[in-house]
């Protein structure tokens, strides 16, 4: 079952990936975090509007940007077009829909989740405390293989429902 889920949320790349080299990790992290999109629901009330963009925000070191560019190229969430972009301000941080924070600093981890706060913003990081600091979806390296860490209450203080589907196949955070 857990092979399913998995396929489903790298899908619509799997077939891709079965015919070719295995992608690079920068890569399966891109199409995971485009593939969240399909299993986490926010509020109508996250949006601007009924066609604004859906905003994938990067924090700290842009090592993603260029590879989750192509990932979403030309794709929408519900009416919404995908739009990628660097973040360098407190109010480019609270327009942001889904967020990678790719810093490692406990402070700087700290203040990056506190000017967030409550909003509906998916937090998807790598630190090894991102979880246990407020952050929603960790990404991890167990036994050479990408798994995801997820905190369920994070995600429910944001308003933001997640797929049981998506649960199934993470390690849970309480």
């Amino acid at each position: 079952m857990k092979l399913l889920i998995t396929w489903l949320l790298i899908w619509p790349f799997g077939l891709a990936w079965a015919q070719v080299a295995p992608a690079p990790e920068l890569s399966i992290k891109a199409v995971f975090m485009y593939n969240f999109t399909r299993f986490i629901d926010w509020p109508e009330e996250a949006f601007a509007g009924p066609s604004s963009p859906f905003i994938i925000g990067i924090v700290g070191e842009d090592r993603m940007g260029a590879v989750l560019l192509e990932t979403v190229a030309g794709e929408k969430v519900g009416n919404h077009p995908i739009r990628v972009q660097p973040v360098q301000s407190a109010a480019e941080l609270k327009e942001c829909h889904l967020l990678y924070i790719n810093v490692t600093d406990f402070k700087q981890l700290t203040q990056t989740l506190a000017l967030i706060g409550q909003r509906p913003v998916l937090t998807v990081g790598e630190a090894p405390t991102f979880t246990r600091q407020g952050g929603m979806i960790r990404f991890l390296t167990r036994n050479n293989k990408i798994r995801l860490e997820i905190s369920p209450g994070a995600l429910r203080a944001a308003q933001l429902g997640i797929s049981s589907k998506l649960l199934q196949v993470a390690d849970i955070v309480k």
